[in-house]
């Protein structure tokens, strides 16, 4: 059960890096080309990738299963070999129907930014080594409480 939730989490981290962190670098990109007065929206960007990266951080570090880091990095390194190999295809895989919300527009943009910067490929290999500890991959141990003997005696005299 562990590892499924696992799996669950991890198609909804891979979403929250792609989405999320797509939209968050493509609005702090827009607003520092044109700063808007009072610089709510470069905070709101700055806050969302705080937030992303917060997600990131407990997916690597926590004790949930492997696979909530197994599933991006996977993800992230597919795309990001794709791109390699041939950048026409990979760039094809980012929604790009101008009929699409401009929320999802944006944050497409923003995938494609990381996606050819390399950053994509970065956060999936950092995502990939904890998948490479044994110990993640077993469950917790319960205590073991067959060390303490109960004694039939009254006490010790």
């Amino acid at each position: 059960m562990r590892h499924f939730m696992g799996l669950l989490v991890g198609v909804v981290v891979t979403a929250v890096l792609l989405a999320g962190g797509g939209w968050a670098t493509q609005e702090a990109m827009a607003q520092a080309a044109t700063p808007a007065p009072g610089g709510a929206p470069l905070w709101i960007a700055l806050g969302s990738m705080a937030g992303v990266g917060l997600v990131l951080g407990l997916v690597v570090a926590g004790r949930i299963s492997p696979l909530a880091a197994f599933v991006p990095s996977m993800v992230l390194l597919a795309w990001t070999v794709v791109y390699a190999l041939d950048a026409n295809r990979a760039l094809s895989l980012v929604p790009g129907d101008p009929t699409l919300h401009e929320v999802i527009l944006q944050a497409a943009k923003g995938a494609t930014a990381l996606l050819t910067t390399g950053v994509l490929g970065l956060v999936g290999v950092a995502l990939f080594v904890p998948v490479l500890m044994p110990s993640r991959w077993s469950g917790r141990e319960e205590a073991d409480e067959e060390d303490y003997e109960e004694s039939t005696e009254a006490g010790y005299y």
